[in-house]
């Protein structure tokens, strides 16, 4: 089963529910931001301040900016990563994004970062050199959805839409070349959307989630629905009708096609192939750079 491409539907979520994010994971960070005075995503900015900072791939980053609300008439930034795979380079990547955001805006800036991958052992913090008595660093704030595992009943009752990305980000990672497996674990995580009071945008928000992420082949695609009207039917909310479905598909294939744009503009190139199981992979391949 391939890896699918997570960029996007982080990217969207966290443009979307950027507080509920915050109050999720870092609750005292939450706390801590006057929210009345609003927040803005300065994400075309983090773009140029890290274009020549080839440290890795992600699946999201993003640089917010927000205000404190103890009483400091102080803005700051928070960078935030969601980051897929074990990687040594990455507490220097977020030692390099931090120092050149802090340079850039002359601010200060909180870096944090969501860990997805399967590693219980790998929890970077801090990354810093030293040379002749003099040292340089950073220490930042991880999350490991890892964790979560054990929480499952905490995450069910939760109301935080965060929850449920956190649940299927979970159930990726349980049901890896487990399709059918994959099938039952998205047709209860719909269930759970049905039945928490969300709103509908919401419920179709995390639903674009859920799709992009836990992917399945043709065949098995084919009894989701059925299983999905089933659900919609004991529910009586048919939330997602059957143009909204065709525009999240379409959305979500655009999206994709997009993030493989943007890698190619950033010195990668993607192969896309099939397999005979229906699941779709690309491979990454690394460009050279473009002469200045």
């Amino acid at each position: 089963m391939s890896t699918p491409d997570y960029d996007s539907p982080w990217k969207e979520i966290l443009d979307g529910y950027f507080p509920d994010f915050m109050a999720f994971f870092f609750a005292d960070i939450y706390a801590d931001i006057d929210w009345s005075r609003g927040y803005e995503s300065l994400d075309a900015e983090l773009q140029q301040i890290v274009r020549d900072a080839a440290l890795g791939r992600r699946l999201a980053d993003k640089l917010m900016q927000v205000w404190r609300r103890d009483g400091t008439p102080q803005m700051v930034l928070i960078h935030l990563e969601i980051q897929g795979q074990r990687e040594e380079d990455f507490p220097k990547r977020m030692f390099v994004y931090n120092y050149r955001t802090f340079d850039r805006y002359d601010c200060p800036v909180a870096s944090l970062a969501v860990l997805t991958d399967a590693s219980h052992t790998w929890r970077p913090t801090r990354y810093r050199y030293r040379l002749w008595g003099c040292e340089m660093g950073i220490r930042f704030r991880v999350v490991k959805l890892r964790d979560y595992r054990t929480r499952w009943v905490e995450l069910e009752a939760s109301r935080n839409p965060f929850a449920v990305v956190v649940m299927a980000q979970l159930q990726v990672r349980a049901t890896q070349r487990r399709p059918t497996t994959r099938l039952q674990a998205k047709v209860q995580l719909i269930r759970h959307l049905y039945t928490r009071g969300l709103t509908r945008q919401q419920i179709l928000d995390l639903f674009r989630f859920l799709d992009w992420v836990l992917t399945l082949p043709e065949a098995l695609e084919q009894q989701f629905q059925v299983e999905l009207a089933q659900v919609e039917a004991e529910t009586q909310m048919p939330y997602i009708t059957s143009i909204e479905r065709m525009g999240i598909e379409k959305g979500i294939q655009e999206g994709r096609q997009q993030g493989l744009q943007e890698g190619f503009q950033q010195g990668e190139a993607f192969v896309l192939t099939r397999g005979t199981d229906g699941w779709q992979a690309a491979w990454r391949i690394l460009l050279p750079a473009a002469p200045e």
